[in-house]
């Protein structure tokens, strides 16, 4: 069995114009001084140039030899941003113009070209970094239709998911010749949100092998989904891992929906690691049950913890988790010899 790989810390929710979280180099000896051996980047202009490192081997050396001074690796890019533009509802249109560059406001077309180019960069920056693994979202045309009131016409959600898969579809071919995993976070506000929508994107774009899952518990509480079950199902499709806590505490106000509450109200909630309700312990013994070999990455989301405390625990929390995999069983000093003639007496067949 291999050994899960970490600690490692997603940089998105800590990235500002501030240091020492402005720039790669600054957060990759941030991340290496509070005991972190890896870095998942997202491709911030203002961290990482996509666009200059789908180009340049030279460009992706150096953030390589940059992040190594510090002791930490780079263990995934992230376009989280991008692959939610690659599929907009026109109702987000005017929230998710956001994630896009300003001259692209205002122009759903545009910026859906835009993110399908920037996906593919990214798949020949991650080529040149050495990396197997990719962070993204699907993007969604159908969460609107989530709860099935009014009723959905026949045929409408197979007409989404058929639109998905025309849009990511040449996205995946490329990362297939690229060598990398499309790892889509499975998240609400995704139109891959659970194991069924994962099911009905792949049957869509052919069970693509290059179609994969960030798997985050945290996302799997709030739906009261059974998130150990999620790894027994779909464990070979499972190539990242995000290490993020959260709790739901439904009472007779409020339940899963949330009630447009903020975050710190809401019944269901990110919390810090070990402050929320998620079994590391059991998630870390089915991974490496199953050969997971990937990076255990924090993901710091919580409403009540000041994220410099949530990183410095971040660390020695996945460290603690991870699972050196026996190398032989534990009874094997009872065994005895290996031979097929005693096998056969002791199975009774020694007379035949």
């Amino acid at each position: 069995m291999a050994a899960i790989k970490g600690p490692a810390i997603f940089l998105a929710q800590f990235a500002s114009d501030t240091a020492p979280f402005d720039t790669l180099e600054n957060m990759a000896q941030w991340a290496g001084s509070l005991g972190y051996k890896g870095i998942q980047v997202p491709t911030d202009p203002a961290l990482f140039d996509l666009e200059k490192a789908a180009e340049s081997q030279e460009y992706c050396d150096n953030a390589k030899a940059t992040c190594a001074r510090y002791g930490v690796e780079i263990t995934e890019l992230s376009t989280h941003l991008q692959g939610q533009l690659v599929a907009v509802h026109p109702a987000y249109d005017e929230q998710f113009d956001n994630f896009a560059p300003s001259h692209l406001h205002g122009n759903p077309e545009a910026r859906t070209e835009w993110a399908i180019n920037q996906l593919k960069l990214a798949a020949k920056a991650s080529q040149r970094l050495g990396l197997k693994a990719h962070a993204t979202f699907s993007g969604a045309l159908m969460w609107h239709l989530v709860y099935p009131w009014p009723q959905r016409p026949a045929g409408l959600v197979e007409q989404g998911f058929a639109e998905l898969a025309r849009r990511w579809k040449p996205i995946l071919d490329v990362f297939e010749e690229a060598g990398v995993d499309v790892c889509y976070e499975i998240h609400p506000g995704e139109d891959l949100h659970d194991g069924a929508t994962f099911e009905r994107f792949l049957q869509a774009v052919d069970n693509h092998p290059r179609a994969n899952i960030l798997y985050d518990p945290s996302h799997f509480v709030l739906q009261q989904l059974d998130y150990l079950d999620f790894i027994d199902r779909y464990h070979d499709r499972i190539k990242m891992f995000h290490v993020k806590d959260a709790e739901f505490l439904p009472n007779g106000r409020s339940g899963i929906y949330g009630g447009y509450q903020d975050w710190v109200d809401r019944p269901g909630r990110f919390r810090s690691l070990g402050d929320g309700q998620v079994d590391f312990k059991q998630i870390f013994s089915k991974l490496t049950q199953y050969g997971f070999d990937g990076w255990a990455v924090l993901e710091w989301e919580c409403c009540l913890k000041d994220s410099a405390q949530g990183a410095a625990e971040g660390a020695p929390f996945i460290a603690q988790h991870i699972i050196q995999p026996a190398t032989g069983a534990f009874d094997d000093f009872a065994g005895g010899e290996v031979s097929e003639s005693r096998n056969r007496r002791i199975l009774g067949l020694e007379s035949e």
